[in-house]
């Protein structure tokens, strides 16, 4: 995917869950975005800020998670890339896959791309949870392979992408959500500011 003078569109998820006090969190995610932005990345749109148990249960406080829409102008690891940088910023030590965190930035999906194939994707959208919680790829893989298990996700997802369709599965954004168990999406609630 070339990037010398276009901009994409890219989806963002945001987290944080190391407070017991959700305000602090959501200033905590609307400065993360403040930081982000730069010459090669706009932030569009931000969906509300949600409410979310915490996943996998028992592993640290709930979250506070939103979706991001930008224009970037920057490759697929660039942009990772920047968005650990912004992380790292927070405090953001990766010790425990999926531990409590300041921050956490997971990069959703540019455009329709599918990095680096379908095969891969596949692959990574197939392990067990157990496997999930161990192993991480040591590359980009597009879109998320985890995204259409998280109501925490597809919720703020749909806020600021509603016609968003899944590159693999050809799913609408309403779809996914529609299939998930009710036990996905119990406890995401959109937080009153």
């Amino acid at each position: 995917m070339k990037s010398h003078n276009t901009y994409h569109k890219a989806l963002i998820a945001l987290g944080a869950n190391d407070a017991l006090e959700s305000p602090l969190m959501v200033e905590r995610l609307q400065n993360a975005l403040l930081e982000m932005a730069c010459e090669k990345l706009r932030v569009i749109e931000v969906s509300r800020f949600y409410e979310s148990p915490c996943f996998p249960a028992g592993i640290g406080n709930d979250f506070v998670n939103a979706v991001a829409l930008l224009e970037v102008n920057m490759t697929p690891n660039d942009l990772l890339q920047h968005l650990h940088n912004v992380e790292d910023k927070s405090g953001r030590i990766r010790i425990l896959r999926w531990g409590t965190r300041p921050l956490d930035l997971d990069l959703l999906a540019i455009e329709k791309n599918i990095i680096p194939d379908a095969e891969t994707y596949n692959h990574w959208r197939n392990l067990s949870l157990s496997t999930q919680m161990e192993r991480a790829p040591d590359e980009i893989i597009l879109p998320h392979p985890r995204i259409t298990d998280r109501g925490f996700v597809l919720l703020p997802l749909r806020d600021v992408a509603p016609d968003w369709v899944h590159p693999v599965s050809g799913e609408t954004v309403d779809e996914l959500i529609g299939a998930l168990p009710p036990e996905a999406i119990d406890g995401v609630v959109p937080i009153d500011l």
